[in-house]
């Protein structure tokens, strides 16, 4: 399949139009969203439309770029840990019950031109161990990953997602994800991209009855990167975990959003986002934990924290609160500071010299949410992440 040369909204329907009797799948799902993407368009492009989801984030820069799509990239699944089930998209596509195509104009444009992904199935009562998904760009690309995660009751997995890529590119997954009755998804995901990319990543979890969604997402790379998470407890006593680190210099700009929605009573939500911002980097929060009339007994929490390493950074924090039902505990908050002073004197007035002192300092600021991941040795690899992005900043 040749690759088509395209710049914004109507480069990448006039793609869709070249290629759709090529692509893998219902050709009605794919000309359904394509007229949503049409109406759409890309927030803050050449669309007049205005989205409240991407107040804070203007895909203008993704509009003004050329790419090349569809075309091969890096995508790999190591299964040598697992015992889970795995097929690619590609061979048998499904574009799945839970993504919003007419709603979310990245959902709509992957919907458009998704090639392949990775399609995981762990049966019941299986501890299928831990898979290793890594996808890797390259300019002047654009690619849409289509994946999906189904547990059925009482099974265990680990997913460790790692996107790296080099040059300018546009990387554009959605990913389905089904939680079954007693099931437990460990979802880590690291965003190493090139620091020239554009990453997008709309992840839908629906969690039934005592499962659990334990999600770690953590941001280093990428021009513009936005992580957008909908989970839905849709079974008493389900859990959702939607954690995160984002780390941003330069003029980097990286949008974390995400939708929890209790519908079933019991149900348990936790989420600690933490930023630290240097250069004339952005970060932007978006956090929504909405419970229905009916799901008594829910307890939500939400905290959104940010690092000021440079007087030209900044931050956007919108946490939300929609709750219909009387008998919950829900509390969120937002904390924007800088480096404590005093704290880094009393280093200093001790011999630590200032570029480990502002080190340990960071460091300290993310253990609250780096200690959210359960599992050791991906809490290691994630730590190292971490240290050697702060390395780069005191070179």
């Amino acid at each position: 399949m040749s690759a088509i040369a395209q710049t914004g909204a109507a480069g990448f329907l006039a793609c869709f139009d070249a290629l759709k009797d090529a692509l893998p799948g219902d050709p009605i799902v794919r000309q359904r969203a394509a007229a949503s993407f049409r109406a759409l368009g890309l927030p803050g492009g050449t669309s007049a439309r205005r989205a409240e989801a991407w107040k804070y984030t203007s895909l203008r820069p993704v509009a003004e770029t050329a790419f090349m799509t569809p075309v091969a990239h890096g995508l790999s699944i190591d299964l040598s840990a697992s015992t889970a089930t795995c097929s690619r998209f590609a061979a048998t596509p499904d574009f799945g019950a839970l993504p919003r195509p007419d709603r979310d104009p990245m959902v709509a444009l992957n919907t458009m031109l998704a090639e392949d992904g990775a399609i995981l199935h762990v049966p019941a009562e299986t501890d299928a161990g831990l898979v290793r998904i890594e996808s890797h760009g390259n300019g002047p690309t654009a690619f849409h990953p289509r994946h999906a995660i189904h547990l059925e009751a009482g099974a265990t997995l680990i997913v460790l997602e790692t996107a790296t890529g080099n040059g300018s590119y546009l990387h554009n997954a959605v990913t389905e994800i089904t939680i079954g009755a007693g099931a437990h998804l460990t979802h880590i995901r690291l965003q190493d991209e090139s620091p020239d990319s554009f990453h997008f990543a709309t992840i839908y979890a629906d969690v039934a009855e005592g499962g659990t969604y334990d999600g770690f997402s953590l941001v280093l790379g990428a021009r513009i990167a936005r992580t957008e998470i909908h989970a839905r407890l849709v079974g008493e006593n389900g859990v959702a975990h939607m954690n995160g680190v984002q780390l941003l210099t330069g003029n980097q700009h990286a949008d974390f959003s995400s939708v929890v929605r209790h519908d079933a009573p019991h149900g348990t939500s936790r989420q600690t986002v933490k930023n630290v911002l240097a250069g004339r980097s952005r970060g932007v929060f978006q956090g929504r934990i909405e419970v229905a009339r009916h799901a008594q007994k829910t307890d939500g929490y939400q905290m959104n924290q940010a690092l000021l390493i440079s007087q030209d950074a900044e931050i956007d924090s919108k946490p939300e609160l929609e709750i219909f039902a009387d008998d919950v505990k829900c509390s969120h908050g937002a904390t924007v500071g800088e480096l404590d002073a005093e704290q880094l004197f009393y280093l200093r007035s001790r011999g630590v010299p200032d570029s480990e002192a502002r080190a340990m300092l960071v460091r300290a600021f993310l253990t609250e949410a780096l200690d959210l991941v359960t599992n050791e040795p991906i809490r290691d690899v994630l730590g190292q992440r971490i240290d050697a992005w702060w390395e780069r900043q005191a070179a």
